[in-house]
């Protein structure tokens, strides 16, 4: 290792080991924890191949559905994605090549993450839930020149630029390189070069919950050395095993199934399934001792429907991303496991911003407070001003190590999300007199009735407290009256009849818990339009609204009203 690496790679345990050091000392952290300044840095080399020598802790543990399992130590994955990198390079993958991952969770993604991380080459992940106009946008939009597949995901790339590179993993393809064929060369892998840690490794394309997805540009430095703000906030420990559930392809993934617990050296644990069974979930968990589990807000409450006490030995660590989690919720499992769920936010242009970190105070319904590292101001949208309520924006002086470098080829875009010396995330909070944030909703998402400013997400926190409301989606409605009404979009769980009684009994209970001015009006049963991440798209309820309302005369078919 060249002396200038060996450098970065002291810089980044330093930051990581003072990190550890205070897990539960947020004040101390906040006020000493510095980003480390890397130059030249390449985190599959300098810091998961430092660790991995002679290393036969597991790594990675995957379970199947039929009950098979692979465990993979740190020295095996090291070597195998060693000899994947030389191979890739013998396919014509250079450094800065762009290259489109699609893969489910299994252990050549991690192999091809580490090998294409350890080439300089740019990593453009996508979900295997893609459409082939989807697969096609990825390609073209992303600038890629390879695509790495399963087998069973090759015809979405049919109508691709014929002179991409195209590598397959699973049975063999016409036409298709056979990755098998990687295992067949010696381990040890030289690189062609530095890797300055400002280089791009990531293209990231946004859920786009209300828009076209955006392609998000990260770098060596930002996403692996920025991920210690999300080690942070989950409390991973070496040695840790932790389940985080995620689907590949989204930042999320790489945040918990990558870069947080492989930072900590912990085990990356992973459950495969077709269909979700929340016992099966649970009896792994306790057979294979998980320690730290991360989960959606939609896994959460499927768990709080099932026996939690099934789990006799629950992990120590819980937490929750994606949307803010509802108290009814993080109130079932701190009962029956006696451990709270902490949430933490951030985005795919993000590492974690704001976060509970363990050791502190949980305030319900609140997001936690800014992570070391980042300062966190809250902007009123009229006035430009800092205010206690407002949207969330990062301060850029000094400019914090786990922010994207923009959005790839959209310069108008970039300077807009930061302007006037902040990111801007886009979403709105509150910050109270102790420094606590609680998320209000998507600046597109607050919308008014009545001329009452209405959050989706108070609302949608209520209304999931009822047994008969399982998942919840809140948004206005045409009325020519108030110019707009909360209506709610509701999942039924097992047992509810989506009747006229059911519709009564949950128009009751919010008229009981909510103010006069947030009263839920208008209700409909139906499955919620969500993006291929798992987030709720209300931009599309929002408009069904402005179609079913057109003629205010008629009652929509399937719609109650209070």
């Amino acid at each position: 290792m060249a002396a200038s690496a060996a450098a970065s790679t002291a810089k980044f345990r330093e930051a990581r080991d003072f990190l550890l050091a205070h897990r539960e000392d947020y004040a101390g952290a906040c006020a000493q924890f510095s980003w480390p300044e890397l130059d030249e840095f390449n985190w599959a080399l300098d810091w998961f191949d430092v660790i991995a020598a002679g290393n036969d802790s597991p790594a990675l543990w995957i379970v199947e559905e039929d009950g098979t399992e692979q465990k993979v130590s740190f020295a095996e994955l090291s070597h195998r994605s060693d000899q994947v990198a030389n191979w890739l390079r013998g396919q014509g993958v250079n450094r800065g090549d762009r290259i489109v991952l699609m893969l489910g969770n299994q252990v050549e993604l991690w192999e091809t993450i580490l090998a294409v991380i350890k080439l300089g080459a740019v990593l453009i992940p996508a979900t295997p839930l893609l459409t082939p106009s989807d697969a096609r946008d990825r390609v073209a939009r992303g600038g890629a020149r390879h695509v790495l597949a399963t087998s069973a995901a090759a015809a979405k790339f049919e109508q691709v630029d014929a002179e991409i590179t195209r590598i397959a993993v699973g049975d063999a393809v016409a036409g298709w390189a056979d990755y098998r064929s990687a295992y067949d060369l010696e381990g040890g892998f030289t690189p062609d070069g530095i890797t300055r840690a400002d280089d791009t490794l990531l293209l990231y394309f946004t859920s786009g919950t209300t828009a076209r997805p955006k392609l998000v540009e990260h770098t060596h430095a930002s996403y692996p050395a920025g991920h210690l703000s999300t080690m942070y906030w989950i409390g991973l420990r070496p040695g840790d095993v932790h389940l985080n559930i995620s689907s590949p392809g989204w930042a999320k993934h790489a945040w918990s199934n990558v870069f947080a617990p492989w930072n900590a050296q912990a085990c990356v644990f992973i459950h495969n399934y077709s269909r979700f069974d929340a016992p099966r979930l649970l009896s792994e968990m306790q057979r294979c001792g998980v320690t730290s589990f991360c989960a959606p807000p939609t896994v959460w409450r499927m768990l709080i429907q099932s026996d939690l006490s099934a789990l006799r030995t629950p992990p120590t660590i819980a937490v929750g991303a994606g949307e803010p989690l509802n108290p009814e919720v993080i109130e079932q499992v701190q009962k029956a496991w006696g451990v709270t769920i902490r949430d933490g936010f951030g985005q795919t242009e993000t590492t974690v911003q704001i976060a509970n970190p363990p050791g502190q105070s949980v305030k319900a319904g609140s997001m936690g407070r800014p992570v070391p590292g980042y300062r966190v101001a809250l902007i009123d949208p009229l006035t430009g001003e800092p205010a206690e309520e407002g949207e969330i924006c990062l301060e850029l002086d000094p400019r914090p190590l786990g922010l994207m470098v923009g959005y790839h080829g959209d310069a108008k875009l970039t300077a807009e999300a930061m302007a006037g010396g902040y990111y801007h995330t886009g979403d709105i909070g509150s910050r109270d007199a102790n420094g606590y944030i609680t998320y209000v909703g998507r600046t597109d998402d607050v919308f008014k009735a009545s001329d009452y400013r209405i959050s989706p997400f108070e609302l949608e926190s209520v209304l999931i407290e009822h047994e008969a409301v399982v998942e919840a989606a809140v948004v206005p409605s045409p009325d020519a009256l108030r110019l707009s009404v909360p209506k709610a979009y509701v999942v039924l769980a097992e047992g509810w009849a989506p009747d006229e009684a059911t519709a009564k009994a949950i128009f009751a209970y919010a008229r009981e818990h909510l103010s006069p001015f947030q009263r839920i009006r208008r209700l409909e049963f139906a499955d919620l339009p969500k993006t291929v991440s798992g987030k709720i798209r209300r931009v599309q309820l929002r408009d069904a609204e402005k179609t079913k309302h057109a003629d205010p005369s008629k009652t929509p078919a399937g719609e109650f009203q209070e």
